[in-house]
């Protein structure tokens, strides 16, 4: 089975995390997290940047990773390496998904998730929950 190696931006701005839904293919209309394949001599910050300035016209800063999802699709399996990142410069315009949201912490059972990302969703809870203590 072919192996995907993504990665995905968990951008956080006053304890809300940006979701988006996806607008195309396969999985459109489920919640994920934003970001992308990662080309050929990039390294996943890399990607990650690049995949934002392309999908939502604005520049991040990739803080420190959170985790990395390993999924069993159907078709293939998806490597997903998680970065929290901010804002650096624009406005999260969307060009090429369908909506997106602002989910605080208990607003996050209110999107239907892809199920890789759901996994993320859990990896985000233990991370607050820390921050918390």
């Amino acid at each position: 089975m072919k192996t995907v190696q993504v990665v995905a931006a968990l951008i956080i701005n006053q304890n809300k995390v940006f979701a988006t839904q996806r607008g195309y293919g396969e999985f459109k209309d489920g919640w994920e997290f934003p970001g992308g394949k990662i080309e050929p001599g990039e390294t996943p910050e890399e990607a990650l940047k690049r995949e934002i300035q392309e999908e939502l016209d604005t520049e991040i800063q990739v803080e420190q990773p959170l985790t990395t999802v390993e999924y069993e699709y159907p078709t293939f399996h998806l490597s997903m390496q998680c970065f929290l990142c901010k804002v650096e410069r624009g406005n999260l315009t969307l060009l090429e998904h369908e909506a997106a949201r602002w989910l605080s912490y208990d607003e996050l059972d209110s999107v239907d998730w892809l199920p890789a990302d759901l996994l993320v969703v859990t990896a985000l809870r233990e991370y607050l929950s820390e921050d918390e203590d």
